[in-house]
């Protein structure tokens, strides 16, 4: 029992880490432009759509999933400088519209590009094996290894964020973008950049889901309600109430889906029980965020107005 409670509590780190590479680069983009991105989704899908294309290219998911970062960054300036730049001074309803017409613009081209067909991407074959974590609990190699990119990602952007003069400039922004443009700094550089990097994020979580997940056409549109939920639970602008949220969320998620559908059948039927077990656990995770905002309104990490 121990040995399937870590192994569920893994899953759910692995699932928290996806979430918070999504959420992170949400959470720069509303915290510091005021933007409400409804197409950061649709970056997470063509992250996955350009490793799929960079893999065939290559015959090497490394050198795939390496390439496809770029990529991403550049689609995320370019969708900056085309769309999101005239979208700033606007409210957020035509912020909101806007950019669930890009939602329905990627769809459209990727249905154009690659079809509308799945694709899928296979696990690597050098990670395509288990790993001993303890004496009798074996561990799948790329699920682990998600785990330890996630990690590593979360610790580098910490870093850039507290300990680099682009993070002061993003944090400055944070707190009062009209503040650093008259200090000189160029505003829109800025931006273009910190939008660029959030699609590197949400590229790179599409990437890294591909092989336990489908990679279609939409495949981002569900998940961004979660990164939403999270950055809204973490405090909006704040990394560090990102990966708390998306822990958080994770952990909810994965761990009531395992435990839950045993508990249910005490009430009613294997097949209902099964059935009720993932509605609940999504529903926990909105109690939570419901909760967390009547006792701190800003987020468990947001800033006090």
């Amino acid at each position: 029992m121990m040995d399937y409670l870590l192994i569920q509590v893994l899953n759910g780190v692995q699932l928290g880490l996806l979430m918070f590479l999504l959420a992170a680069g949400l959470t720069l983009t509303f915290g510091i432009m005021d933007l409400v991105n409804l197409a950061h989704g649709s970056l997470y899908m063509m992250g996955a759509y350009f490793a799929w294309t960079l893999i065939g290219w290559t015959h090497s998911f490394a050198l795939g999933a390496l390439l496809a970062l770029p990529a991403c960054f550049l689609l995320g300036v370019i969708v900056e400088v085309v769309v999101a730049r005239r979208l700033y001074a606007r409210d957020h309803l035509d912020q909101v519209l806007a950019t669930f017409g890009l939602i329905l613009f990627f769809n459209e081209l990727v249905r154009a590009v690659w079809g509308p067909e799945g694709r899928s991407i296979s696990v690597p074959a050098f990670l395509n094996h288990t790993v001993t974590l303890l004496p009798g609990v074996a561990y799948p190699a790329y699920r682990f290894a998600l785990i330890v990119v996630g990690t590593v990602v979360g610790i580098l952007l910490a870093w850039l964020v507290a300990r680099t003069r682009l993070g002061m400039l993003i944090r400055a922004g944070a707190s009062n973008r009209r503040m650093i443009a008259a200090l000189g700094v160029n505003i829109e550089l800025l931006f273009s950049l910190v939008f660029g990097l959030g699609a590197v994020f949400a590229g790179l979580a599409g990437l890294m889901a591909a092989p336990i997940a489908s990679v279609k056409i939409g495949m981002g549109d569900d998940i961004l309600i979660v990164a939403f939920v999270i950055i809204v639970i973490g405090g909006i602008g704040s990394i560090k109430g990102a990966f708390v949220a998306a822990m958080i969320v994770g952990q909810i998620d994965i761990v009531g889906r395992a435990f839950l559908p045993d508990f249910l059948k005490t009430f009613m039927g294997a097949a209902s029980a099964s059935a009720a077990a993932p509605a609940i656990s999504q529903v926990l995770i909105y109690i939570v965020m419901a909760a967390v905002l009547v006792w701190r309104p800003t987020g468990l990490f947001g800033q006090r107005t």
